[in-house]
């Protein structure tokens, strides 16, 4: 027997699953969008000694990597919300 498309309850709890998934991501977005339009001068120092930590750890091995991902993350934060004015 052929198994379509479900639209039964089963696939009204999946739809409410999605959505309260969405929502919640969303709502996280909104706050870590905040979060760096009010801190992102401290995120950016935050990253940076992470990635001095990592260096240290590596003996300076991978800088070129770490500072590749460092420069993606602050590029990234900083586009959230559509102005590239937050992180330095």
């Amino acid at each position: 027997m052929w198994q379509g498309v479900r639209d039964g309850p089963e696939r009204a709890v999946h739809n409410n699953q999605w959505g309260f998934l969405v929502g919640f991501l969303d709502d996280a977005k909104d706050k870590l969008t905040d979060a760096v339009d009010s801190q992102g001068d401290k995120i950016s120092d935050g990253l940076d000694k992470a990635a001095d930590f990592a260096s240290d750890k590596t003996g300076g091995k991978f800088d070129d990597k770490i500072d590749l991902g460092v420069d993606k993350a602050k590029d990234a934060l900083d586009g959230l919300d559509g102005q590239d004015d937050d992180i330095s």
